[in-house]
């Protein structure tokens, strides 16, 4: 039985809409099949949270000289947040045979796609430092089939609970909506990380003399526990992890947040515009423009081995003024200066 292709919950018109020239909807028949060159896209979490960088992906390509449905066709699988499923998705467009496997939303999908091939070239764009997840020997030099681009994910709490400091002067106390880390066999790997990240808000809200609530989800997605919890404890700010788990959920959690009133500090400008309260971290779409041109670069004959990763460090603040309205938060002059975009 083929491996299940996920695409969210949107339909055609919006997903082409949203991503312009960057997306399509899974092409149905075999790669081998198609006259165009075809990559296999494999992303951890969902179409919507893929929206805003996929112009990013595009122009890489372009730069590359590729452009979606013109020299190259991409078949696309997203695994909604479902980290189990990748799998069986990376195995799916192995068989495919596919000349390239871009890989994306979580570090899970990069992972699943090494362990489904040795010799198809993987292109990633991750935040987790990839020399770790031994996904690559070396940031200079790869080696073996995989190489991408990173961005920025850890270093960033200190900054964040300033900015929700400023934002949200009375909280006393901060809540952390966390990723357990045994929660799914792929894990493994990625533990360390999700156990850095918690050090780390721990150690920032201390700065500011903050308990911190920290509220774990497991294979349940239990969020009314958790909200519960922070309920429970006052929590003044929340702080939602950067995994695809919760990307996948984001419209879940940003109603939860607004049920009880939380200001939300969430990690992708996609979950601003789902109704969070603010976003800080690494513009992902810079990370997939260098991931498109490395695309670019492999489909013309480079060798991922010799390929260096590329990094992103270009940093965003976005912020809901609708939904700061709607919380009675007045976001201040200088968080707005500061703001690269404020959503209405």
């Amino acid at each position: 039985m083929a491996a299940p292709i996920a695409t969210g919950m949107i339909g055609r018109r919006e997903f082409i809409a949203g991503l312009g020239s960057a997306a399509a909807l899974p092409l149905a028949a075999p790669a081998q099949q198609s006259e165009l060159p075809v990559i296999g896209f494999l992303h951890a979490a969902t179409v919507e949270s893929y929206v805003s960088d996929g112009p990013g992906f595009a122009e890489g390509l372009r730069a590359a000289g590729f452009a979606e449905a013109q020299n190259l066709a991409i078949e696309y699988r997203f695994a909604n947040g479902q980290p189990d499923q990748l799998p069986a998705l990376a195995t799916d467009l192995v068989r495919r045979e596919v000349a390239l496997i871009m890989a994306g939303g979580d570090a899970r999908a990069a992972i699943a796609a090494k362990a489904a091939t040795s010799t198809i070239p993987i292109v990633f764009v991750l935040g987790t430092d990839p020399v770790r997840l031994g996904l690559v020997a070396s940031l200079d030099r790869p080696g073996g089939n995989v190489t991408g681009a990173i961005f920025v994910t850890t270093g960033l709490m200190a900054k964040k609970l300033a900015l929700a400091h400023e934002l949200v002067p009375l909280a006393r106390s901060v809540g952390y909506l966390a990723e357990d880390p045994q929660a799914y066999v792929s894990d493994v790997a990625m533990a360390p990380t999700i156990e850095d990240l918690k050090s780390e808000i721990l150690a920032a809200a201390s700065l500011f003399a903050w308990p911190v609530i920290v509220a774990e989800i497991g294979r349940d997605r239990d969020y009314e526990r958790a909200f519960a919890t922070f309920v429970e404890r006052w929590v003044g700010t929340l702080v939602v992890d950067p995994s695809a788990v919760f990307a996948n959920d984001a419209d879940e959690i940003v109603a939860f947040a607004a049920r009880h009133e939380i200001p939300t500090i969430c990690p992708r400008r996609a979950d601003v515009v789902a109704g969070g309260l603010m976003s800080y971290g690494t513009r992902q779409a810079d990370a997939w423009r260098e991931a498109g041109i490395l695309v670019g670069k492999i489909l013309k004959g480079a060798a991922p081995a010799r390929m260096p990763v590329m990094q992103s460090t270009r940093l965003e603040l976005v912020i809901g003024q609708a939904t700061a309205k709607s919380l009675g938060l007045t976001v201040p002059p200088s968080l707005i200066g500061l703001a690269d975009e404020v959503i209405e």
